[in-house]
């Protein structure tokens, strides 16, 4: 069960503060600075630092558990999509979209069937398989793979499945979609924009699923996505600066970096 956590007002002199405080004591301080350090990462993935979602995942798994933290996290994402999709909406890859998106819906439904039969642990390997394979991909396309790889429609068929079912299973499409969208050698903001476009589409098609098939996002989800929703904003503002100041090649190893980053925190959980 996700613990939920609600804001407490208190004065120190004349001035209001607030805290998160767990409506359970089995949420420590540890577990505290965790989901705020996700929703922090999460505003950064929204704007263009995107490994920093894919290190977001496995910190929230170690704390809630794979499942349940695959709920906890989609409304934190949906309010950071906002930022992303506000920001870079200019920029998105609209024909690559429409090829994407029938497809990812498919692989979302199939991964919340799937979801039913899988326990918390194999979660966690399926996470720690898809980083892995996702890094393996990136590095091989830097140093010569990205030429073999064919701009047909076929690829866009498979990546988007793969896109939908990996997003389900552990909120994980972010390691796919970078693959396919770097492959598609997208310039860096056109990379962000149709990032952006497709998780705030996909990540709304697959509320029903978690609410409904696997009753993994109640109330008290909403309310902890709106209590970290000031570190949601302050990392959306610091991946805009960040990003600026990256050319497109110190980019592609940037995500190629946070994403070995999440593998190694993987490993070690």
């Amino acid at each position: 069960m996700v613990t939920s956590l609600f804001l407490k007002r208190f004065k120190v002199g004349a001035t209001e503060c607030c805290i998160l405080v767990s409506l359970s004591p089995d949420l420590d301080a540890l577990t505290i600075v965790i989901a705020i350090t996700v929703a922090l990462l999460l505003g950064m993935a929204k704007t263009g630092v995107h490994g920093a979602g894919m290190l977001s995942v496995p910190l929230l798994a170690i704390a809630f558990g794979g499942k349940q933290s695959s709920g906890l996290i989609l409304p934190m994402l949906l309010v950071a999509d906002v930022f992303g999709v506000w920001y870079y909406h200019r920029h998105a890859s609209f024909s690559h979209l429409k090829i994407l998106f029938p497809w990812a819906a498919a692989g979302v439904v199939a991964g919340s069937l799937a979801g039913n039969f899988i326990d918390d642990e194999v979660f966690k390997v399926i996470m720690a398989i898809t980083i892995f394979s996702s890094l393996s991909v990136m590095i091989w396309m830097e140093f010569g793979g990205r030429e073999k790889i064919p701009e047909s429609v076929y690829f866009g068929v498979i990546a988007g499945f793969l896109g939908g079912f990996t997003s389900m299973i552990g909120n994980l499409a972010g390691t796919v979609m970078a693959v396919y969208f770097l492959s598609m050698k997208l310039p860096k903001n056109n990379f962000i924009g149709t990032v952006a476009w497709f998780f705030l589409v996909m990540n709304w098609f697959k509320v029903p699923f978690h609410i409904w098939v696997w009753h993994t996002i109640k109330p008290d989800s909403w309310l902890v996505a709106l209590t970290l929703t000031p570190a949601i904003i302050l990392g959306a503002y610091l991946g805009i600066h960040l990003v600026k100041k990256m050319n497109d090649r110190n980019y592609r190893w940037f995500i190629i970096s946070m994403t070995l980053v999440a593998a190694i925190v993987m490993v070690l959980r």
